[in-house]
């Protein structure tokens, strides 16, 4: 099915005008600019840069050969506070889709509702997770009526900047990777999603793209809205070719392109993708950026609680400072390939080789060709290993067994059986194994760092390997051709029928400077101000104060008297506990169940707890309770541990050919022959107060069913029930005071360990007096001024015990980068009036991204603020030095 076209339109975009009917996508690709196109799309994130940068960062993206950006709308970005919106200064999208529209470069933007993106809560307000009738991502009316409110602001800004009637927006992006989420209606959920862009005067078309391969799971199946796919592979996988053609003709089928709406940034994976039917290509994240303040997300890869760093940067063709890596020139000389193949190469069709391909290098396991529109093919063979290699085509008369040079680590985009018309000239190019960057009437011009072999008719020509500076000329059939190394045909301007070649002057390169050790600082004497937040029996979540991004104060004082051990449950994010005047080591485990030795405190004593959210899950991971979407944060239920008992015994077992009565067994003590069938261990608890049941030794996930109240008979329970699936991150089952039929099922492992099981017997610490800081309160006290004390680096500090520090930085033209040098510590900063972001100095969780140590001051943000904190640990908290590198 084609998508619906737009009306008629002059477009300034790019470098002609010409006369448009909209975007048209089918089998033989997308349609716009009054022909087909073959797109690569860079993301670039308005949210994560400086609106200072943004021109040239667009600018950028465009000087590397890519045409299009896509980029996310953070719906809580936008959204500060239920009922608040911000779309001034750094929010503006609308200036941002205005300059990409400028600088020449079409826009992919991806409202949500849900981005992922690794930003805080996939974009989802916190605030949402208060009403607990709100299932987020849902075919549910509240998070609907949530959703309506947030189109209501965004979709206006998208349709006033379609192609081609005002703006650079080529496509709209409903959801992200719903495929990866439980959803239960997904038809009816995208349904409505794409009845409100349709409401909203959307007409580009609306793409939905999945995660793992499960169109239907990302879209529903819903009518108007186009399944795109999200690749990330090992690069040196050689299966990478197979998977695409197959979703190439999934798609197909259905009269649709190949849309290819994320994948790795490496180009030689991307000609995999193109060689293998990609009409759209959109690497993650080519062009990175940073997040600021309190805008990371939490729960990303690794194990549980893996952090997301200030720095947004997975190796991307720029850096989060904007420096050109040297993916950049592979980008450009890609972006020139497909402009000389032109419409030919935006039509073809993928295939495999017609003729046997062999090679003395690790490659593809079923390399990808493409039929190109006219005739001819290319034809893509990767070099997935390390030193330079040979290539032989066999099964043609001209080529049979010709020896082609590839280099290590490459994928040149081979031509074969190519019509030379087009470019003037009657003859065929029967081969060339390098990049074909340029052609004119008489010239053929090749990119490559070996030797280039070129076959016109039946002329066979061998270029030596060219080398910066120096092009190496051969003639065939009364064609020139032309070889540059890599770094020349980046430049090239223009080349004459006689070889000639002109290139554009090379970028001026300026030094980095020095680093900076910084020794001096200006230490506030006064500390930022608390919002009391009134007396709570148990702890409040920090979203129900008023704090979505921020931290909060609990405080309280209980009797510890007899009491050995607390139990801290559902605490999130980073956990700063403090019994007795003693500072814990602080917990990080988003959720997971922690045992607290008090042993050393007696009597009544002062609990407090510092609760900082650095980031609300965005990703659904049911492993811990605080990575769970849309979950919330603070400091949980505390309790004291007033009996431990071990209930590893006397438990009843069915399933298999245990038959009645029941066999009694230790949990998980079963034996049969029967391994890997579920095997179900049954007993009776009784608890006068709240109790945690532990399992220990979990390793595979295990079911936990309770039932409140007296069973029937020993097989059956009493209605309801509650089932728990137990991880080994925090096998722990919470249980009210009363009688309980506790059922364990797991699957029969003679070898394992066996499980242990212990009821510890509980009181909740009640009576908590509560502050709050969220970030504009932080924001406010970081940005005015206020008077200091001179100190003098290194700096110690108890844990638990904060400075506010004042640094003088020296001018910098691109930004400096700020590297704490300590251990033990936390620092936030602050300047030009906004949160930069936060750096955990010494023992702390998993970090994501990138470089996880430093802290990026934009070029023009006058000030900064330290805000660093100690943190319990191994080591004495100090921070020794703040190093200054430049960031150009």
């Amino acid at each position: 099915m084609s998508h619906p076209s737009t009306l008629g339109h002059t477009s300034t975009l790019g470098h002609t005008t010409t006369l448009d009917q909209g975007i048209a996508l089918d089998a033989r690709g997308i349609r716009f600019e009054g022909g087909p196109q073959l797109v690569l799309c860079a993301s670039l994130f308005y949210f994560r840069l400086p609106r200072e940068q943004w021109r040239a960062r667009l600018a950028q993206v465009r000087a590397s050969g890519y045409t299009c950006v896509d980029v996310y709308l953070p719906w809580n970005f936008h959204e500060t506070a239920p009922g608040r919106w911000s779309f001034e200064g750094r929010r503006d999208v609308a200036a941002f889709l205005d300059l990409a529209q400028e600088e020449g470069l079409y826009v992919i933007a991806r409202p949500g509702p849900y981005i992922c993106s690794e930003w805080d809560g996939g974009a989802l307000p916190a605030w949402l997770g208060l009403d607990p009738q709100l299932r987020v991502r849902q075919h549910e009316p509240r998070f609907l009526d949530r959703v309506t409110a947030w189109f209501d602001q965004a979709l206006p800004l998208l349709a006033d900047r379609q192609y081609p009637a005002n703006g650079p927006v080529i496509m709209v992006q409903l959801e992200n990777e719903l495929d990866f989420f439980d959803c239960e209606d997904r038809t009816g959920y995208l349904t409505a999603l794409r009845d409100q862009a349709v409401r909203h005067g959307i007409t580009v078309p609306l793409i939905a793209c999945s995660g793992q391969g499960d169109l239907e799971g990302a879209t529903g199946d819903v009518p108007g809205v186009v399944p795109a796919c999200n690749f990330y592979p090992d690069d040196d996988s050689p299966h990478i070719e197979p998977e695409v053609r197959r979703y190439a003709e999934l798609l197909a089928e259905r009269d649709l392109p190949l849309l290819i709406t994320e994948t790795n940034r490496r180009h030689r994976t991307l000609r995999r993708l193109l060689a293998s039917g990609a009409s759209l290509i959109a690497p993650y994240l080519q062009s990175s950026g940073w997040n600021f303040g309190y805008t990371p997300s939490a729960g990303n890869w690794g194990r549980p609680g893996n952090l997301m760093s200030h720095g947004y940067d997975f190796g991307g063709y720029v850096s989060s400072t904007g420096t050109e890596r040297p993916e950049y020139a592979e980008a450009q000389i890609l972006a020139r390939v497909i402009d000389t193949l032109g419409p030919r190469l935006a039509l073809a069709t993928p295939t495999v080789p017609h003729t046997p391909v062999t090679t003395d290098f690790p490659t593809s396991s079923s390399p990808s060709a493409l039929r190109l529109d006219g005739g001819g093919r290319l034809l893509a063979v990767p070099h997935l290993g390390t030193g330079t290699g040979t290539e032989r085509l066999t099964g043609t008369a001209v080529v049979n067994g010709v020896p082609v040079a590839v280099a290590a680590d490459s994928c040149p985009l081979m031509l074969v059986d190519v019509p030379l018309r087009p470019w003037g000239h009657d003859g065929t190019l029967t081969l060339a194994s390098a990049d074909l960057v340029g052609a004119g009437e008489g010239v053929l011009v090749f990119s490559s760092e070996v030797p280039v072999t070129v076959v016109v008719g039946d002329t066979r020509v061998e270029i030596p390997a060219p080398a910066a500076g120096t092009p190496q000329r051969a003639t065939a059939a009364g064609l020139t051709l032309v070889a540059l190394a890599p770094s020349d045909a980046v430049r090239l301007r223009s080349t004459d029928r006689d070889g000639t070649v002109r290139l554009d002057a090379p970028a001026p390169t300026r030094p980095a400077s020095a680093p900076v050790a910084v020794r001096h600082a200006r230490r506030r004497a006064d500390t930022a101000p608390e919002r009391a937040a009134g007396l709570h029996e148990l702890p409040p979540t920090l979203e129900s104060l008023g704090v979505y991004r921020g931290r909060g104060t609990y405080r309280t004082t209980t009797d510890l008297t007899g009491v050995d051990e607390l139990l801290l449950v559902g605490a999130a994010d980073i956990v700063d506990l403090s019994v007795a005047g003693r500072v814990r080591p602080t917990t990080a485990g988003f959720g997971a169940t922690r045992r607290i030795d008090v042993r050393e405190a007696t009597g009544s004593v002062g609990v407090e707890a510092v609760v900082e959210i650095w980031g609300h899950a965005n990703f659904d991971d049911a492993r811990l309770p605080a990575l769970r979407l849309g979950a919330l944060r603070g400091l949980g239920t505390l309790w004291t541990v007033r009996e431990t008992a071990d209930v590893s015994a006397l438990w009843e077992v069915h399933g298999h050919w245990a038959g009645r009565p029941a066999p009694l067994r230790e949990l998980g003590g079963w034996s049969s022959t029967r391994v890997g069938l579920p095997v179900t261990y049954t007993r009776e608890i009784r608890t006068a107060t709240a109790a945690a049941l532990h399992l220990k030794g979990v390793v595979e996930p295990v079911r936990v069913s309770v039932a409140e109240g007296e069973p029937h008979t020993a097989d059956t329970v009493h209605e309801p029930h509650t089932v728990h699936t137990v991880h080994g991150e925090d096998p722990w089952v919470p249980l009210p005071a009363g009688t309980h039929r506790i059922s364990v099922t797991l699957p029969h492992h003679p070898s394992g360990g066996g499980l242990r099981a212990e009821l510890l017997a509980l009181d909740p610490v009640t009576d908590w007096t509560c502050s709050a800081q969220d970030d504009d309160l932080l924001t406010g006290f970081a940005t005015e001024a206020a008077p200091g004390q001179e100190v003098q680096l290194p700096l110690t500090l108890a844990p638990g015990e904060e400075a506010w520090l004042d640094v003088d930085l020296p001018p910098s033209h691109d930004g400096l980068l700020l590297r704490p040098d300590g251990t033990q510590i936390r620092v936030t900063g602050w300047a030009g009036g906004e949160c930069v972001g936060r750096v955990w100095v010494g023992d702390r969780p998993d970090f994501s991204g990138g470089d996880a140590n430093v802290l990026w001051i934009p070029p023009g943000w006058s000030g900064l603020t330290l805000l660093v904190r100690g943190a319990a640990g191994p080591e004495v908290p100090e921070l020794r030095v703040l190093r200054l590198e430049s960031s150009d």
